[in-house]
């Protein structure tokens, strides 16, 4: 099955893919276009995956023995775009 680690690297690619998502196609379309449908629908999904992510990697940085400054940047990744997907090609493979 699924090991925490796993979950977490699912879980990483789709904040990534929710984030370029929100900042690349939804905030241009409300802004240039008046529709915020599109950040309303991306919204959500990105802000659970957001916490699902900080989450499991408080749980998995005493597994996977991360010192104070990788799990700082670690976290960090997840509020800079393709910071996520940065952290799995460095720290999860």
């Amino acid at each position: 099955m699924f090991s925490l680690f796993n979950i977490f690297r699912i879980v990483a690619f789709l904040e990534g893919l929710s984030y370029i998502l929100l900042l690349g196609i939804a905030t241009p379309v409300k802004y240039l276009m008046d529709d915020p449908q599109y950040v309303k629908l991306l919204g959500m999904p990105h802000g659970i995956l957001f916490m699902a992510y900080i989450v499991l990697a408080f749980f998995l940085k005493p597994e996977r023995n991360w010192p104070n400054k990788t799990f700082m940047f670690i976290l960090l990744a997840s509020i800079i775009p393709f910071g996520t997907f940065y952290v799995d090609r460095k720290y999860l493979k």
